[in-house]
């Protein structure tokens, strides 16, 4: 299989407390989906529109965000992300993401993500943590 654009994935989840800004931020933040988390869920959105065409040892790797984050969501509420791939150039992948909760959208934006193989990825990764060891 081939990754070309038109690959799409939905996340479903139930806002936790976990995910809030005053659960990561402290007490003066509101009981909300904060941004960072709805960017993670973003990511791992457009991750899991590739997971069917990757070979074994192929994944994927974020490198640019631009979402705004339109409105805010309150604990309990679902919140449906989506994820659509819009361009293919060799190993970039450009998404057009966005997300609803019950009542509204409450974020767009676009994500970038580069195609890795994952041993040399974890080469790489090794050869940087040995030299903070030194």
């Amino acid at each position: 299989m081939s990754i070309e654009p038109g690959l799409k994935a939905e996340i479903t989840i139930t806002v936790q407390e976990s995910d809030t800004a005053r659960f990561s931020a402290g007490e003066g933040f509101p009981p909300v989906l904060s941004t960072p988390r709805l960017i993670g869920y973003l990511e791992r959105t457009a991750h899991q529109a590739l997971l069917p065409h990757l070979k074994d040892n192929q994944g994927s790797v974020g490198s640019c965000v631009n979402v705004r984050h339109l409105a805010a969501t309150p604990v309990g509420m679902q919140v449906r992300f989506c994820a659509e791939l819009m361009e293919v150039d060799g190993r970039r992948l450009r998404f057009k993401v966005e997300a609803w909760d019950e009542v509204e959208k409450i974020a767009e934006g676009e994500h970038e993500r580069f195609m890795i193989d994952r041993s040399r990825f974890d080469e790489r990764l090794a050869e940087k943590t040995l030299r903070i060891r030194k």
